[in-house]
């Protein structure tokens, strides 16, 4: 079986942001699939998606402080300035953490570990609403 779709995610603030629940109701076919991938691209240069820990928010608090300090806004080697100051570190962050995940499926499910969730990360102080494509491909 294959499929493919749009997810559209709401804008939301700076930051990690846990979207595993908004994922799997956007995929009710998820359920037909015994064994498969499931593919996510984020269709943006400024955010970025990534499998980390599901329980805890400081952990999304923490890496967010991380990469702020890892990647200011305010380096003045930085040419590409005229979306604004937060742009230029949002594409660096992205293409550090990247903006792509395929994760396996088991019996209808993601086969995530315990701890593990998906995160959208949002590098920009108002980056908007955010679009995902989504291709699942497996044996129902």
């Amino acid at each position: 079986m294959w499929h493919q779709q749009e997810i559209r995610l709401p804008a939301v603030a700076r930051g990690f942001h846990l979207i595993t629940e908004r994922v799997e109701a956007a995929l009710p076919e998820l359920a037909r699939c015994r064994v498969g991938l499931l593919h996510l691209q984020l269709q943006h240069t400024s955010a970025s998606l990534t499998l980390n820990e599901n329980a805890d928010p400081d952990v999304c608090h923490d890496m967010d402080a991380f990469l702020r300090r890892l990647v200011p806004g305010d380096l003045p080697y930085f040419k590409h300035v005229l979306e604004g100051p937060d742009d230029m570190p949002a594409h660096v962050i992205a293409s550090l953490l990247g903006t792509q995940l395929t994760l396996a499926v088991r019996d209808g499910r993601l086969a995530l570990g315990t701890w593990q969730g998906l995160w959208l990360g949002e590098h920009r102080d108002h980056g908007g609403p955010r679009r995902l494509i989504a291709t699942l491909q497996g044996q129902a």
